[in-house]
């Protein structure tokens, strides 16, 4: 079998037009679109990130503010500016780039968000509301899976949907998302985790399978039911000597075994990845209608 790539950068370019668009439609009705980026420390990779998020904003005319703090910041100092910002009615949208030094409690920062500014949709707000079907700000990874399994074609209403993880970021949110009514839900779902008796079984029986556990190239073939959508959330470096960087990058499935049993599967890098952001954009507009309406 020949599956399906499912080109996460394609889907979510078309995905940040669209965000264009309602960026454009948000201003011409006199409303900027306006996100805050607040980065702690020093890291790599949260640096990379927040790149990422600022030169989207750009290209996709939402207003960006990138605020930095050494990673020795008090608490008390970061909870004075999101109180700052939750005030700030300029201000639509909301993001404390994680991890955070251990020093402070991310749950604590999370919940100082005002709900409508929470762009991660980790707020207990919108956490809450969520799983009772009300419209609010979702979590932008797991929101960016259904648009793109529906738009490369591919119906997911009655399908049995397993989820390998649990955690608040991916796993909680993208069971809560497919079991809702609607076109890109309406799914069977099972969870699974590390307490999962005969994974295997499981993982056999999906339709379309999420893998968002952090484990490099765990998901196998013979984990796998023939045709499935097989859409893989991780992002781990291994170590490969025979690259420049010394490391490749690689996802929860093994992709080249899986390929050639699913119907469908996301890359990686390539393929969840890019709608993280794209999703984001989305967030900071209805952020700012949700502020404005």
């Amino acid at each position: 079998m020949n599956a399906q790539i499912i080109d996460g950068k394609k889907i979510a370019a078309e995905i940040r037009s669209e965000a264009k668009l309602e960026a454009t439609e948000l201003i011409a009705d006199g409303v900027q679109p306006c996100l805050v980026v607040v980065l702690v420390g020093e890291d790599p990779a949260s640096k990379a990130y927040v790149g990422s998020k600022v030169k989207a904003c750009e290209e996709t005319g939402i207003k960006s503010i990138k605020i930095t703090h050494p990673s020795d910041v008090s608490e008390e100092a970061l909870m004075a500016d999101i109180e700052r910002l939750n005030a700030d009615v300029s201000v639509h949208g909301i993001l404390v780039q994680l991890p955070l030094p251990s020093h402070i409690d991310e749950d604590v920062v999370t919940e100082h968000i005002h709900p409508n500014k929470d762009v991660d949709g980790f707020h207990p707000v919108n956490v809450g509301k969520l799983s009772i079907g009300i419209d609010c700000l979702t979590p932008c990874t797991p929101t960016g899976i259904p648009e793109m399994i529906v738009r490369s074609g591919i119906d997911m209403s009655g399908k049995h949907a397993v989820v390998i993880g649990r955690s608040n970021i991916v796993g909680k949110p993208m069971m809560s998302l497919l079991v809702q009514k609607g076109e890109k839900a309406n799914c069977t779902v099972t969870c699974c985790h590390s307490g999962t008796r005969d994974l295997t079984y499981h993982t056999k029986q999906a339709d379309i399978l999420i893998a968002a556990i952090g484990v490099p190239e765990f998901v196998k073939a013979d984990m796998v039911k023939e045709g499935a959508t097989v859409i893989d959330v991780g992002i781990n470096r291994v170590e490969d000597p025979s690259t420049a960087k010394g490391y490749r990058l690689v996802g929860d499935v093994d992709f080249d075994e899986v390929k050639g049993v699913a119907g469908a599967i996301t890359p990686v890098p390539g393929g969840v990845g890019p709608m993280t952001v794209a999703m984001l954009m989305k967030n900071t507009n209805k952020a700012a209608r949700l502020l404005t309406r």
